[in-house]
């Protein structure tokens, strides 16, 4: 009698590979006390040129991806509550903001401001929708007055009496802040990637300093959506950060991963820690802008 073959050992598939890494790869304090230490040193942060007032931050970026979010979520820090300053649309296709307005931070008394603001624009679209790229220019340049609306197919001329023909430099921009999603990365067109980088071009060009803020990175990957403090472990995380470095062309420590606040009644520590260190980095960087325009006005 002749034996059956024997059927041979089926070789185990090999783990799936691991989600994250065995340590942050960039350091971050979690504890409520580094929260509240950087709170503080954002209030009581001293400009090179205190004439300035407050940092200009301007927020630009694709349709959607969390600009007004982004400044209700640093007031939130330091109103030490949920609160609404920029409106935010639920869900929409097409730009919520229409006017160019600046949103200043309550400070501890009604009087005082924090020294640093923001503008918010119309969100960037494919073709000639959405903002024009103009007049994110005409912003960066100080050229948009308090309140002004938006045209897609015309940016403000300087032929128009609204124009500022010879803005200080309080009204210029201090720091460009690109606001890109997370989970929406890879879908971005590139009519609108294109239009990021010539911005950028012109940008650099005037020399002022920029950072990428990265929102929904819970929406991106399911390991910080459990738990926001695993965001640098994330390997999911650091390759959206990666993508954004390479389709921007900013190098990785100017990307900064924020989770907005967006469904929360409540505040978070560590959503705040993230919102903290993105805030002190760029005003960091528009402070060390308004040193470099002193020294130069010095040495004429």
């Amino acid at each position: 009698m002749g034996g059956e073959e024997s059927t041979p050992a089926r070789t185990p598939s090999p783990p799936p590979p691991k989600e994250e890494f065995d340590q942050q790869w960039r350091k971050t304090c979690w504890s409520k006390g580094e929260r509240n230490h950087m709170v503080d040193e954002l209030r009581n942060f001293k400009l090179s040129d205190p004439d300035v007032g407050q940092l200009r931050c301007l927020l630009y970026g694709p349709v959607g991806t969390g600009k007004s979010s982004f400044i209700n979520s640093v007031n939130n820090v330091f109103q030490n509550r949920i609160t609404s300053s920029a409106l935010v649309a639920s869900t929409s296709s097409t730009s919520f903001t229409m006017t160019y307005d600046t949103h200043y931070i309550q400070g501890s008394s009604e009087e005082k401001r924090l020294p640093f603001a923001f503008n918010d624009v119309m969100g960037l679209e494919t073709q000639k929708n959405g903002l024009h790229p103009d007049d994110i220019i005409n912003a960066l340049k100080g050229h948009l007055p308090e309140g002004y609306e938006f045209n897609p197919f015309h940016p403000l001329s300087d032929k128009k009496k609204e124009f500022i023909q010879n803005p200080s430099l309080r009204h210029k921009t201090h720091c460009l802040v690109s606001i890109v999603s997370a989970d929406k990365l890879i879908i971005m067109s590139k009519d609108v990637i294109d239009k990021m980088k010539n911005i950028r071009a012109e940008a650099s060009r005037l020399k002022i300093p920029q950072v990428v803020v990265m929102t929904m990175p819970d929406k991106a990957c399911e390991l910080v959506n459990k738990d926001v403090k695993r965001i640098y472990y994330s390997k999911a995380i650091k390759e959206k950060m990666e993508l954004c470095s390479n389709e921007l062309g900013l190098p990785m420590n100017c990307i900064l991963p924020v989770k907005n606040y967006h469904e929360e009644g409540m505040l978070d520590n560590n959503m705040d820690i993230l919102i903290l260190n993105a805030m002190t980095q760029i005003m960091n960087f528009a402070n060390d802008y308004l040193w470099k325009l002193q020294q130069h006005a010095t040495q004429k």
